[in-house]
């Protein structure tokens, strides 16, 4: 049975970008093929949630290797852009700090669909437990109104 989705997407206005793939990345290491997220449309450092979104397009660098001819966006780069969005609520959170939040560990992943070119991938985000080097978030991917992933994410702080 398919989990319910964690925010209601009709509850949020997704039209509205907050920040865009700049401002994303200056806050966040990530560069050149791993910044995966494109826009994060709701964030609330209070209830500890946020929406962001990727636009899946078939002339994205991973098309080409990751099913020839018949692309599926990789698992893997899901669960790399929850985690991300996880990241940049957590700089919000928390204001600056030293460092980075890298992966502790991913828990309960199921991906449930595959998501082809094209399609908005919708990211959403709720804080389970926020330490001051230790966040667990719970995530979801959802194209056209249906969950295609869900996983629990923890992100340890990372000194450089």
């Amino acid at each position: 049975m398919a989990a319910s989705l964690i925010l209601d997407l009709e509850q949020i206005d997704c039209s509205d970008v907050l920040y865009d793939r700049d401002h994303i990345y200056n806050r966040l290491p990530q560069q050149h093929e791993f910044r995966q997220l494109d826009g994060v449309t709701h964030l609330d450092h209070d209830a500890g949630h946020a929406v962001a979104f990727t636009d899946v397009r078939d002339d994205l660098w991973w098309c080409k290797a990751h099913i020839p001819g018949s692309p599926v966006f990789p698992g893997v780069l899901m669960l790399e852009a929850a985690a991300q969005l996880a990241a940049f609520m957590e700089r919000y959170s928390q204001g600056d700090f030293e460092g980075f939040v890298g992966y502790g560990g991913v828990d309960n992943c199921k991906f449930r669909r595959t998501v082809v070119p094209p399609a908005r991938l919708w990211f959403l985000c709720r804080r389970a437990e926020a330490r001051t080097r230790r966040i667990i978030c719970d995530v979801q991917g959802v194209v056209d109104g249906t969950l295609v992933f869900e996983a629990t994410v923890t992100g340890l702080v990372v000194p450089v």
